[in-house]
């Protein structure tokens, strides 16, 4: 198989409708569907040999368009990142933060935890993430498509404006221009250079609905053909020896039961019967037992220009689900199988793509992609316009830290017997410790118990580490528990927990300290509840 990628640049709003909104309004996917990329290559191909129809008896054709040899896959969203520009995919189901967690700006940072990895480990109060899209950037980066709201109003055909018969008002919701999409195309090696040909004929081309409208113009660049490609970026070599085997859907998957129906119905541990799902992975994996699901379902539908009409509306499971079974050995070339030829039906139009033992990870930190920095902020001429906009500055910085200090107070929790006495003499040193930042204090007290003291501190647990080893590292290292380098700035005037400012007046140590005192008093409290 040879994989042909190219990106696609939203000159014009793109409408790629879906099933959203209301029956006054249309609403587009926020990526690009395979099916429509498919349509305009064959409407390329047709004006190419001036053909006004399709012979679908021609192997050639039906090579090219109508079977699974090819496969025109989801154009999502292309990072911004340089020098390491790549596709983002679907945000994981599974994968939840604490519904106070918010990515603000470009600078913060949120915790998020996959739950398809470990349920027992999760925040107290969990939620969705619901981003769109990510990639690996040095980390977990989130992408969300700019969209467009436009109103029009029905106009009756013949007079040309609306009337009495035609005249209702509707928008449409479409993705917004400047935008970039990155597409990929599956195929044998003998029909790559044609598709890649035909693909550079014109920059210029046409997707979606109401193109007469002003909708959907888009330019092709950046051509290429590959050899090797992975939709994940991860070797299969590296995925065959996991706890669990876990697959991800990478785009919607089209499934039908024993009798013929579309079915959305995600693995369990409650069903007696194999689900379509499992059946189908089992054609290549052999007998599996479901674990746990993160699944959602949804309507596709999408329209045929020689029909002139709609197409049926069809029940998919969402791309984005995450189905967990129990371990098996799987082989390098099942994993192949399933990823490179995809699951289910209508995979010529990018459908039922999945990856297998995708993710590992128990949680990490995700953010925003870094927006360019431009010097449209005023500069402040007048000594006392800088002194307020430092006030200010601090101010918030403040507060941001403060919202920092109560998400980490909300998932950490003192685990094992340690005496109500023993954390109570900790807030108290910590208290005293509070007015200088003087995180030294604490220290002493650590390095200086009895040992039934000590040994009671050893034996506590937060997370993963011993008390006392968790306190060690937060009073060396006060950066240490601060997810990101805040900054706050107003004008041309700005403050940052790593700046002279946040030095000077010991803001990490003095944040650090109020953590360990609310984290005893936390455990305190939860004592005299049990």
């Amino acid at each position: 198989m040879k994989t042909i990628t190219f990106s696609l640049h939203t000159q014009q709003p793109l409408l790629a409708t879906s099933f959203q909104g209301d029956p006054n309004s249309d609403v587009s996917y926020n990526y690009i569907p395979g099916s429509m990329i498919r349509g305009a290559i064959i409407g390329r191909y047709m004006k190419e040999y001036h053909l006004s129809d399709l012979d679908l008896n021609n192997d050639v054709v039906k090579r090219l368009f109508f079977d699974n040899n090819t496969c025109y896959l989801n154009g999502y969203l292309l990072s911004q990142k340089k020098n390491q520009k790549k596709r983002t995919l679907p945000v994981p189901l599974s994968w939840f933060k604490d519904k106070d967690s918010q990515l603000s700006d470009n600078s913060s940072q949120i915790t998020v935890y996959d739950f398809s990895i470990d349920e027992e480990e999760k925040p107290e109060t969990p939620k969705s993430v619901g981003e769109s899209f990510w990639t690996e950037e040095g980390g977990v980066t989130f992408y969300k498509e700019k969209r467009r709201i436009n109103i029009h109003n029905r106009r009756d055909r013949k007079k040309g404006r609306s009337s009495q018969e035609e005249g209702e008002i509707f928008c449409y919701d479409a993705i917004d221009t400047g935008q970039v999409f990155q597409a990929v195309i599956l195929c044998h090696e003998v029909d790559a250079d044609f598709l890649k040909n035909l693909l550079q004929k014109s920059v210029d081309i046409w997707l979606g609905g109401s193109q007469s409208a002003g909708y959907g113009h888009i330019k092709i660049s950046d051509v290429n053909c590959h050899d090797i490609w992975n939709e994940i970026n991860i070797p299969a070599t590296e995925r065959i020896n996991r706890e669990c085997l876990i697959i991800t859907l990478l785009s919607d998957l089209i499934l039908r039961d024993e009798w013929g129906q579309y079915a959305v119905i995600p693995p369990s541990k409650q069903h007696q019967k194999p689900t379509p799902l499992t059946k189908e992975l089992e054609k290549v994996l052999g007998t599996l037992k479901p674990k746990r699901s993160f699944a959602s379902g949804n309507l596709v539908g999408g329209f045929n220009r020689k029909w002139g009409l709609p197409l049926p509306q069809v029940p998919v499971l969402k791309a984005g689900c995450v189905f967990v079974f129990e371990k098996i050995s799987i082989t390098l070339e099942q994993i192949q199988q399933l990823e490179n030829l995809g699951i289910g039906e209508r995979r010529v139009e990018g459908f039922g793509r999945v990856a297998v033992n995708w993710l590992e990870e128990r949680h990490f930190y995700a953010k925003q992609p870094e927006t360019p920095k431009t010097s449209s902020q005023p500069v402040l001429k007048l000594q006392t316009s800088q002194t307020l906009a430092a006030q200010m500055a601090e101010r918030l910085l403040h507060q941001k830290m403060e919202q920092a200090l109560q998400k980490q107070i909300g998932y950490l929790k003192i685990e094992g017997q340690i005496s109500n006495s023993q954390l109570s003499r900790l807030q108290m040193v910590a208290r005293q410790a509070l007015s200088t930042g003087d995180c030294d204090l604490v220290l002493s007290l650590l390095n200086n118990l009895p040992s039934n003291a000590s040994g009671q501190f050893e034996r506590a647990k937060i997370r993963d580490k011993s008390l006392k080893q968790k306190l060690d590292e937060w009073l060396h290292n006060p950066m240490s528990w601060i997810e990101n380098s805040q900054t706050v700035q107003i004008a041309d005037v700005e403050r940052s927990i790593t700046d002279k400012f946040a030095i000077q007046n010991k803001l990490a140590e003095k944040y650090t300290l109020r953590l360990i005192m609310a984290v005893a008093k936390k455990a305190t409290k939860e004592k005299k509840d049990d």
